[in-house]
């Protein structure tokens, strides 16, 4: 993937490390950073469907899970599945969509199926969506509210390549045309991705992680007990949804690294991704400009390690 996607190594990581989490990514970054290729990429390296939705104000449920269908050769209804009903779901430019919309999309990713009447459809096992959004075009854009943003995994947020990358892009654009196709090689199978997602829950973490782990996701809830100022900058903590979250992907990163344990860097390097969307700032934290990031960081600095 690294050779394809050029100067967004962060990005490739978050994808893997949601795929072995069994979660689903939101990406916000400027347009023509590589989020959509990213996803085909991956795509092209697994045996599995791909399916890119583009989102738009005049999208319809229905455009997204599918509906009943008349067909007058047998007067009857029968369903026809909508893109969906694939495994991995690049949902572009997701706060585009009004939010009847995105409910349908994240009502999938949270309960794996869909409802249509009085029928309710399985969604495949390998399931993932990497939703994006763009940060600079604010009119007709519907933000994701706090609640449904608690269905993503990660909220992961790339910038620009440096300049090296930015040459090695060119390169790689300019010479597309004239490179033969790729020897064929064997995609990575499910049932591995599956192996893979066991090994990640066996991913060794010790009693004192585990509760340093508790401790800063109850930091976000009771910040008074961090001082005086930082109970004035959250409104509200994160969720159950994000303690089981960072465990996960906390896991995944030891195991991506090649360890079977997990160590401090793991947790303190997930817990932005996982927490930034999880927390909502307190008016006095807004007006001093201050972003879940700052907040977190905050926090990482006054939690005590074991």
């Amino acid at each position: 993937m690294n050779t394809q996607i050029i100067g967004q190594k962060d990005l490739v990581q978050k994808l893997l490390l949601a795929l072995l989490s069994d979660g689903h990514l939101l990406v916000e970054g400027l347009p023509g950073l590589a989020k959509t290729k990213a996803v085909k990429v991956l795509s092209g390296t697994i045996d599995s469907g791909f399916q890119r939705i583009q989102f738009t104000p005049d999208l319809l449920p229905s455009d997204i899970t599918g509906s009943d269908v008349y067909r007058p050769e047998v007067n009857m209804f029968s369903f026809k599945k909508g893109p969906i009903f694939n495994n991995l779901i690049l949902a572009d430019e997701i706060n585009r969509a009004p939010a009847k919309v995105q409910s349908a999309l994240l009502e999938a990713m949270g309960e794996r199926q869909v409802t249509v009447g009085n029928e309710t459809y399985r969604l495949p096992d390998l399931f993932m969506v990497m939703a994006t959004q763009n940060p600079i075009e604010q009119e007709g854009t519907y933000n994701l509210p706090e609640a449904q943003l608690d269905r993503f995994l990660m909220y992961v947020k790339i910038a620009y390549p440096d300049v090296n990358s930015e040459r090695l892009i060119l390169k790689l654009v300019q010479g597309e045309e004239k490179k033969l196709p790729p020897p064929d090689f064997e995609k990575i199978k499910q049932d591995e991705i599956f192996e893979a997602r066991q090994e990640v829950l066996d991913t060794y973490m010790s009693p004192e992680l585990e509760e340093y782990l508790v401790q800063f996701v109850m930091a976000t809830r009771h910040p008074e007990a961090y001082g005086e100022d930082m109970a004035k900058l959250l409104q509200y903590g994160v969720s159950p949804r994000g303690t089981i979250a960072l465990d996960l992907v906390s896991r995944a990163s030891a195991w991506l690294s090649g360890r079977d344990y997990v160590v401090p860097k793991d947790i303190q390097n997930a817990i932005p991704d996982v927490l930034r969307h999880r927390v909502i700032l307190s008016f006095e934290a807004k007006s001093a400009r201050l972003t879940p990031d700052d907040v977190l960081n905050k926090l990482l600095e006054r939690v005590p390690l074991p």
